[in-house]
Formats: structure tokens, sequence, C-alpha cells
């Protein structure tokens, strides 16, 4: 450019004032048609994102993918499913029976206990001795009961599955505006990743024009051979910042892709919104009536637990039951077999064919008397796991307002550097395009030219960092409220 070799061997101490401000207004727009050519070249070419990913795609992407998710959502399934399962458990049991067997009826004079059910249910005549004759018989069976009344124990159970359901569905709600909350500071994270990319490219560049200066010049006989090589210590210096910056992107987008659930891809984030405040910053309303998901997730355990103490309290009264039985018998021996051990047959239809009806039907009530002082405990124990899960809710709710401190005083530090940040970036470049051009006309050296550079860079990177800063101490004061709408409605 003739901007870089509008003098020659000509005293240069006679540069006027006029002539700086002149090459300082061209460079100064011929840095910014450089800046917006590189920002298009870095993000669609040299980069090469697969493709621009907006933060409510992102969230939308996460919550639908993420494998906690997902499966929170099937345990409140199930646990609606176990909610219907508890309502029919109130319906009668109804059984229906048909056996049919092939035996003797030898019979005895004594007791019998059917331990564990293992008895055999033949009845006959207690003859003198053992006898083989052998015959069909049947059993027809009807049997309802119904426990119609349970002393509330059977609605505290409804009203257990029905706290556990809004238990779960508390707990998904609470992972979702979590998993809402990561996936955005890990947006943001990859945002400001690649707008450090940025500058450290562009810090690249400035160290490559001015080493190709430095080395012209040296060649020229203009500067010391020193010259050039401190440029090139620069352009390697800067190189090895790039390659950081390009790591550092890696690994906030993988971060970001793991968080969303999908397969690995490279994102180009979305950058306008980053160079402005929160609307709701502006406004000044942040807070939110409505109770945390972490403490609405807390307050459904208590209520669980305390719910579980009802029912136990309620297994110390009895229980009163409805029943009847219908049943229909047949046999192979005949009603006067007691008489005649020949009055029998071993035809199939003879003895499955029923001949004798019977029905029964009353209530009961059963009650164990040592039940209450069981439970009792049972109770004591559930309500110290009450206490506990109360502790639990306080403790949540404490953490969540130092949060909301800590996150507003933030807030404020975070303006104040967004208001300043401008100011040093103006003042470096200012800096930085007054020594290049002193230098390129011979008037300083290249380590004053070098400090600039490192202060524009540094002053760009504090500018990337304190704009997303902004949007990070808002999402920490929206994690504390609780209330994603906020920033979400900023997109």
């Amino acid at each position: 450019m003739v901007i870089y070799y509008c003098s020659t061997s000509l005293n240069m101490t006679f540069i006027s004032t006029r002539e700086i401000n002149l090459l300082y207004n061209f460079t100064l727009e011929f840095m910014y048609f450089k800046k917006i050519t590189l920002l298009f070249f870095l993000i669609f070419a040299s980069i090469g994102y697969s493709q621009t990913l907006s933060l409510k795609e992102a969230v939308k992407t996460g919550l639908e993918n993420y494998g906690s998710i997902r499966a929170k959502n099937n345990y409140t399934n199930a646990s609606k499913e176990t909610l219907k399962q508890s309502r029919r458990d109130y319906l009668p049991n109804l059984n229906l029976s048909a056996q049919q067997d092939y035996g003797t009826v030898n019979g005895q004079n004594g007791p019998l206990y059917g331990f564990g059910g293992l008895g055999v249910a033949s009845s006959g005549l207690p003859l003198p001795e053992q006898n083989w004759n052998s015959a069909f018989g049947a059993l027809y069976l009807v049997n309802m009961n119904w426990d119609f009344f349970t002393f509330g124990k059977t609605q505290e159970k409804i009203n257990l599955s029905k706290i556990d359901v809004q238990a779960k569905e508390k707990d998904l709600q609470q992972e979702k505006f979590q998993q809402e909350i990561k996936i955005s500071a890990a947006y943001l994270n990859l945002l400001a990743s690649q707008r450090l990319l940025i500058s450290q490219q562009k810090n690249l560049d400035r160290a490559e024009v001015f080493k190709k200066t430095a080395v012209a010049r040296v060649k020229n006989g203009l500067l010391a051979g020193v010259d050039s090589t401190l440029a090139t210590a620069e352009v390697s210096k800067a190189k090895i910042a790039l390659n950081l910056a390009k790591n550092f992107v890696k690994e906030q987008n993988n971060k970001l892709v793991d968080l969303m659930g999908v397969a690995p891809q490279d994102f180009a984030v979305d950058t306008l919104f980053v160079t402005q405040i929160p609307k709701e910053l502006i406004k000044g309303n942040t807070t939110t009536d409505s109770l945390h998901p972490l403490l609405q997730f807390y307050k459904t355990k208590i209520d669980y637990s305390n719910q579980q103490v009802k029912l136990y309290k309620r297994f110390y009264y009895p229980t009163m039951s409805a029943f009847g039985v219908l049943q229909t018998r047949a046999s192979g021996f005949d009603n006067s077999y007691a008489t005649d051990q020949n009055a029998f047959s071993r035809n199939y239809w003879d003895g499955v064919n029923p001949d004798r009806t019977n029905y029964l039907v009353g209530v009961g009530i059963t009650w164990n008397l040592t039940t209450p002082f069981r439970s009792s405990k049972q109770v004591s124990a559930q309500k110290f796991v009450s206490q506990a899960l109360q502790e639990e809710y306080n403790q949540a709710d404490r953490e969540l307002k130092s949060q909301l401190t800590f996150a507003e005083d933030k807030i404020k530090i975070t303006l104040d550097n967004y208001a300043e940040a401008p100011i040093q970036v103006d003042a470096a470049k200012r800096a930085y395009i007054q020594k290049s051009t002193l230098y390129k006309n011979g008037l300083t050296d290249l380590t004053d030219l070098t400090q600039t550079i490192y202060t524009l860079n540094r002053a760009e990177i504090d500018r990337d960092i304190v704009n997303n800063n902004v949007w990070q101490s808002f999402l920490l004061k929206v994690a504390a409220t609780g209330n994603f709408d906020l920033f979400i409605n900023e997109f």
C-alpha cells in the first residue's frame, strides 16, 4: 500500500500532524473494512461450521433428546399409571374357579390342619380299612370379597399416588429448568470462545502484516535485522494463541453437543444479541411470583412424606369386608356309598356333572390389635424423614437467595465493565494505529508497536468477555429466580 511507503530516506521528523491524522483516518476505514471481511471469512470459510444454531433451537433440542429428561418423563408416566392402579385396588376381588379330579375318597376320624395349603380336600366315610375305589369329581366356584370400608386406608393410598405423580412432574420440571440453564450457559461459553477466536485471528493478521513490513524494510536496510526476528516471534506467538483459541472452541462446542444429546458436529452461534444489554435488565423486572422449580420439587417430596404418615396412621384401624361364595360340586360317588361301597361310577361325565350347589354371603371385620404398636414406630420414622426433607428445602432456599444476591451484584459490575469496554478498545485502536503509522515511517521501534498490538488484542478480548459476562450474569439471576422465560424471551 502507498501508506506503507509514502516516505523513503527523507528526514521523517518533519511529518506533520495533519498527515498523521489523514493516515490514521484512512487506516481506520481500511481496518473496518478488513474486520467485516475477516468476520465473514472466519465464520463461513475457515472455521467451517456445519450450521448456525440459535439458542431457542439448542434448548428445544436438548429438552427433547437429553437422556435424564427422557428418563424422568417415563418415570412420570409410570407414576400416572400407578395412580390408576391404586384407584382400581378399591374394586372387589372376583374369582372364578373350576377343577376336575380323579381319586379316592377314604376318610378318617381325627384333626387335620392344611399347613401351608398342602392338605388334601378328599372327603368320605371313615371306613374300617383302606380301599382303592376311585371316581371323578369336580368343583365349580365363584368367590367375591371386597374390603368395602377400610377407615381411609384406600383413599390415603390414592392420595399418596396423586402426590407421587406431582412429585415426579415437579422433578421433571426442575430437571428441564436445570437443563435449560446448562444449555444456555454452554451456548454463551461457545459464543465467547468463537468471538475470542475471531480476536486472535485478527491479532495474527496484524502480526503478519507487520512482519512483512519489517522484513521488507530490513531488506532495504531501513531497519535492523532484529526487527524481522522479533516480528517473526510475534507471529509465532499469535499462531499459538490462535490454536489455543481453536482448541477452546472445540471444548465448548463438545459440551454443548453433549447437553443437546445430538451427534458430534460444529455449531456457529448467533452473535447479534451479545452486543446488546438484555431488555429485562433495562426494565429492571427480573423477579417472579412463582416458586422456584427446585423448591417446588422439594415441597412435593415433603408432601409425599407427610402423606405417608397419614397412610401409616390408617393402619391402626380395622378393615371391614363383604364376601360371597357360590359353589357347585359333582362326584362319581353315589349318595348310598355310605352303606354300599360299590355305589360309585368311574364314568367321567357322572363324576363332573354338577348336582349339588351351595352359596354363602356375609360381612366380616379384621383387626390385628398389635398393628398400632408396630405402625407407631413407622409413623415416627416417617415424621423424621419429613423433617429432614424440610431442612433440605430450607437449605436450598437459602442457597437460591444467596445466589440471587450474588447475581444482582455481578450484574452491576458487568454493566459497569460493559460501559468501559468500548472506551478501552477505542483508545487501544487509536494507540495502535498511531504507533503503526509511526513505525512504518521509521519514527518508533518494533517494541513500542508490539506493546500496542498486545494492548489492542487484550482490549478486544476484554470486550468480548465483558459483553458475554452481562448475559452470563443475567442467566445466573434467572437461574436463581427460577423463571427461564425471562431469559429465553430475549431471543
